[in-house]
C-alpha cells in the first residue's frame, strides 16, 4: 500500500470511528460536548439554523487555526462531512435507554471510540477538523491534550452563556478527551500534530526523543 493510500485509508476508518463515538455520546444524551455546545449557543441567542451556526464557527476555528500555521487541508472537510453522515445513520439505529445506569455506561464506551477516532483521523495527517485544529494551533506551547481541554471548556463557557445547556457529558469531554486522545495516540504510535504545520518538532516528538 502507497504512503497515500495508507493515509486516506486512515482518515476514512479515523473519520468513521469518530462518528460512531459522536452517535454513543449523543445516545447517551448526558450533555454535548463543547464545540456543539458553543454552536447551539449562537443558535439559540441569533436564530440562525443549527447548521448554519456550525459553518461559521468551523470556518472561524479553521481561519484562525491557519493564522496560527495549522492549515486546513482535504481531511478538514472529509472529518466534517463524513463524521456528519456517520452520525446520522447511527443515531437512528440507537436508541437512548431511559434508566441512568446504561446511559452513564454509554458514555463511558464513547469515550475510548471517541479517542481512537480522533488519534487515527488525525495521525493521517491530511489536516485537522475546527475544534482540533484549534487546540492544535496551540501546540506548542500548551500540549494538545490541554489545549484540547482549553478548547472545548471555552467553548461550552461561551455556549451556556448564549443559553445552551450543559451536562454531565460536556464535564467529562471538557476534562477527560484531550488527555484520552494523547493516550491513545501513544498506544497507536501516531502523532497527531499536522506535518509541516507547525515550524519545529511537535510536543510528542519532543517528549519521545527525550524519553
Amino acid at each position: 500500500m502507497t504512503r497515500h493510500a495508507r493515509r486516506l485509508l486512515m482518515l476514512l476508518l479515523g473519520c468513521v470511528v469518530l462518528g460512531a463515538g459522536v452517535a454513543l455520546f449523543l445516545t447517551a444524551d448526558l450533555g454535548s460536548d463543547g464545540y456543539s455546545t458553543l454552536v447551539n449557543g449562537i443558535a439559540l441567542s441569533t436564530g440562525l439554523a443549527f447548521w448554519v451556526a456550525n459553518l461559521l464557527v468551523g470556518v472561524t476555528l479553521v481561519a484562525l487555526a491557519a493564522v496560527r500555521r495549522v492549515r486546513p487541508g482535504v481531511g478538514t472537510v472529509v472529518q466534517v462531512v463524513l463524521v456528519g453522515v456517520t452520525v446520522s445513520v447511527l443515531v437512528e439505529l440507537l436508541e437512548t435507554p431511559d434508566d441512568l445506569t446504561p446511559r452513564l455506561l454509554l458514555l463511558v464506551a464513547a469515550f475510548p471510540v471517541l479517542a481512537v477516532g480522533i488519534a487515527v483521523y488525525l495521525g493521517s495527517h491530511t489536516g485537522a477538523g475546527p475544534a482540533e485544529a484549534a487546540a492544535l494551533a496551540w501546540d506548542p506551547p500548551v500540549p494538545f491534550r490541554w489545549s484540547y481541554s482549553a478548547v472545548q471548556g471555552g467553548g461550552a463557557l461561551l455556549g451556556w452563556l448564549l443559553g445552551a445547556t450543559i451536562g454531565l457529558g460536556t464535564v467529562a469531554v471538557i476534562v477527560l478527551l484531550g488527555p484520552a486522545v494523547d493516550l491513545a495516540s501513544r498506544v497507536l504510535r501516531l502523532d497527531v500534530h499536522q506535518g509541516g504545520s507547525r515550524s519545529g518538532p511537535s510536543t510528542l516528538q519532543r517528549e519521545q526523543g527525550t524519553a
